[in-house]
C-alpha cells in the first residue's frame, strides 16, 4: 500500500487471502517518497515466490503501475478513497495505464481491496485446482446468502 493509512482498507484483502489459505507479503511502499523500493519490490518479488501483486494507493495513484513496470507478474490495483477528488484520481491513475504495462483495476471503495484478493485467488486457481475448489465452495456461498436474504424479505411479506 503506499501509505499506513491505506491500511483499514487492505485488511480486507489480507482477510479474504486468509480465508482462501493464500500467503501474502503486506508492505508500505510508495511510488513517490520511495521509488527505489518500489522498484526494487517489484523486481524482486517473482524470486521471493510471488505470484500475483496487489497494490493500494490514492491520490495520484502510481504504485500499481510502478510495480507492474518492474515486474512481469499480474498486478491488481485497489484505487483508494478520499482527497480532494474523492478517489477518482487514484481511480483514473490506476486504471489508465499505457500499452504493455497493464493493472487490473478493482472498484473503489469497501468492495475494492475484497475484489482485488478474489482476482488474485482467481489467477492463482488457474494452476491450483485445490484453490480453484476453494473458489467455487465460495460462490456456492454467495448463493446462499442471496437465497437467505430473498427467504427473509419474502418472510415480511
Amino acid at each position: 500500500m503506499g501509505s499506513d493509512s491505506d491500511w483499514e482498507l487492505v485488511r480486507k484483502a489480507v482477510e479474504i487471502l486468509n480465508k482462501f489459505e493464500v500467503t501474502c507479503e503486506v508492505r508500505v511502499i510508495s511510488a513517490h517518497r520511495t521509488p527505489e523500493i518500489a522498484a526494487e519490490y517489484a523486481t524482486t518479488a517473482e524470486e521471493r515466490g510471488l505470484q500475483v501483486v496487489i497494490a493500494a494507493a490514492g491520490g495520484a495513484a502510481h504504485l500499481g503501475g510502478v510495480l507492474a513496470a518492474h515486474t512481469v507478474l499480474p498486478v491488481v490495483g485497489i484505487p483508494v478513497k478520499g482527497g480532494a477528488l474523492n478517489g477518482l484520481d487514484s481511480l483514473y491513475a490506476t486504471l489508465q495505464m499505457p500499452a504493455g504495462i497493464p493493472v487490473a483495476t478493482v472498484t473503489l471503495g469497501s468492495a475494492g481491496p475484497v475484489n482485488a484478493a478474489l482476482l488474485a485467488v482467481q489467477i492463482l486457481g488457474g494452476a491450483d485446482p485445490e484453490l480453484r475448489q476453494r473458489f467455487h465452495a465460495y460462490k456456492e456461498e454467495l448463493k446462499d446468502k442471496v437465497h437467505t436474504g430473498n427467504a427473509r424479505v419474502n418472510a415480511e411479506l
